[in-house]
């Protein structure tokens, strides 16, 4: 009796049109526990010589469904810029696995969509070999794999479209001894896999294991050896399954040992099957092979990391050293680009603003990853003739550095006002390689600016006890609410008690600034000023005659220097 299993292309062609549009580094290691220490070295082996975004893949058991310990894995693998595959697995049973219930899906669905994936594709795979039936409980049953399948299939989908769902690896040769163990081919024609039963999933998971005895030749052909997975997409086709499914390679490798094969060996066909296998086949998206590090049996020799060392074996540098692609995975981009900026400024003028960006999306906005503040302009009101255009205002932006998922940050920028009056309207742009990903979008459409002529301020000046200010030595400064000195002009000349402040540069008017006056021997006043465009008046209080040593404060120096004198 044969078992229908629901579960391939929603839509037919997406996995190739999302692999075609961007560059894929297919390198990539599998891991058998999630440690996040060995990342960094990870990333030094798959990201290396020119690549970028190589593969990882990591098993989620179901009693390690911890949102927060998961969570900063991915965060970690957004940093090291590796793509995560993960592979469900439930929990040991004694010498088996226990096998997976239809009822299980929809807890793992809220977990997995709980998590910020690090990219757009939340690549997952049903398991693993299950036609080995210590993977299944302790037997084999299709029926029962094509039954789970299907509901942890449609609902990782109906949940969120961007999981990427694939079957389960398969041990290409095992034999079939029931209920121990099933022959792969005899597996699959029990499942009947065809176009209109597998609407849910993306891409094919193969196990392209060098056999016999994990010593196989890196050139060999069919089932069985690196071109596994070969064999088994002519299987699917022979089945009904006409669509071209990308393939992950999520296990393959040679055991290392004297006996079998040394590790120089090893490394040299790895090198090989690269070459000449995956990287050339455009139906490889992915090859991760296993295992990174693995200190015990029954997987010590599958290790690339050598035993009770942090020294690796020859696999390793090998591998590194092998030119690669610099990755370019498609990631969500959503945030928001926020200010609170003033609109009348004045021309010829420097100021020095600040937005605030929120990143509520996948990537990590940084300056080295082609990240940058833009904007654009345009002359408000449209419709308006008499509206001269602005044609020189400057901006220069800070860098972007490290503004990740969820972090919210304050970047600033630089504007320079010439000798043009008019109004604009800006809009803030998050790019990414010189595209558009983000835009603010405030109630008012932008950032409204006026250009405006510069202003003049009157002041009045008074010496203590009495007398009226005078004098060819003032000085005046002007500080910003960051206390930041944005205009200072010396020799300002007050008569009667009056001066006049001409030509106030890189201010902003209607907005709160703090206005000093010095002169020599007299302690400093100030006064809290908001400009306006016309008619600025400043009384400042009395300047007492105390700062003998000109040092702005009166203090025991002050009566020292007059006994010096």
């Amino acid at each position: 009796m044969s078992y229908r299993l629901i579960l391939l292309f929603t839509l037919f062609f997406l996995p190739l049109s999302i692999f075609a549009a961007n560059s894929n580094n297919k390198f990539g290691i599998h891991l058998a526990q999630p440690n996040t220490e060995e990342f960094s070295k990870v990333k030094e082996l798959v990201n290396s010589n020119g690549g970028d975004w190589g593969y990882i893949t990591l098993v989620i058991q179901e009693n390690d469904r911890n949102k927060e310990k998961w969570q900063d894995i991915f965060d970690q693998l957004r940093l090291y810029h590796l793509i995560p595959i993960i592979r469900l697995a439930t929990s040991p049973e004694g010498e088996n696995w226990r096998r997976p219930e239809t009822k299980d899906a929809q807890s793992w669905v809220d977990f997995l969509d709980s998590l910020n994936w690090v990219t757009k594709n939340r690549y997952i795979t049903l398991f693993n070999e299950p036609n080995h039936g210590r993977e299944w409980g302790g037997e084999t049953d299709e029926k029962s794999y094509a039954e789970v399948s299907l509901e942890f299939a449609k609902k990782l989908k109906e949940k969120n479209p961007d999981f990427f769902v694939m079957l389960a690896g398969f041990d290409a040769s095992a034999p079939s001894w029931s209920p121990g163990m099933e022959d792969e081919e005899v597996f699959l024609r029990r499942l009947s896999l065809d176009k209109d039963s597998l609407q849910y999933i993306d891409g094919w998971a193969s196990h392209s294991y060098p056999n016999p005895g994990f010593s196989g030749s890196s050139n060999g052909y069919g089932r069985g050896t690196v071109r596994t997975y070969e064999w088994e997409l002519e299987l699917l086709k022979e089945l009904g399954v006409n669509k071209e499914l990308p393939v992950f390679i999520t296990e393959t490798g040679w055991v290392g040992n004297e006996q079998k094969l040394n590790r120089e060996t090893v490394a040299e066909y790895f090198k090989s099957a690269y070459e000449n296998v995956w990287l050339p086949d455009a139906r490889v998206v992915a090859v991760t092979p296993f295992v990174f590090d693995y200190q015990g049996d029954p997987f010590l020799e599958f290790s690339w990391k050598q035993h009770n060392s942090q020294e690796f074996y020859q696999q390793y540098y090998t591998v590194q050293n092998m030119s690669k692609t610099k990755g370019e995975p498609e990631q969500i981009e959503k945030g928001w680009i926020n200010f609170r900026l003033p609109t009348d400024l004045v021309v010829q003028s420097t100021y020095h603003f600040k937005v605030k960006i929120n990143n509520l999306g996948q990537a990590i906005w940084d300056k080295d990853d082609g990240y940058q503040l833009n904007r654009s302009e345009s002359v408000y009101p449209e419709q308006s003739r008499r509206v001269e255009s602005v044609k020189s205002v400057e901006f220069l932006f800070d860098d972007l550095k490290s503004i990740n998922p969820f972090e919210e940050k304050e970047v600033g920028f630089t504007l320079k006002t010439n000798e043009g009056l008019g109004n604009k309207k800006i809009k803030f742009i998050l790019q990414k390689d010189c595209k558009n990903i983000l835009e603010s979008d405030p109630p008012a459409g932008g950032w409204k600016i006026n250009i405006l002529p510069l202003p003049t301020a009157k002041f009045e000046t008074s010496f203590f006890p009495f007398g009226s200010g005078r004098g060819e030595d003032y000085e005046i400064q002007i500080f910003d609410i960051e206390d930041r000195l944005v205009f200072k002009k010396k020799n300002i000349s007050v008569k009667k008690g009056v001066g006049e402040l001409k030509n106030i540069q890189n201010i902003a008017l209607d907005e709160l600034y703090r206005v000093v006056i010095i002169k020599p021997y007299h302690l400093p006043r100030q006064e809290f000023v908001v400009f306006k465009k016309d008619d600025n008046k400043i009384k400042f209080k009395s300047m007492l005659p105390f700062d003998f040593n000109n040092d702005g404060a009166f203090n025991s120096k002050d009566i020292t220097s007059i006994f010096k004198k």
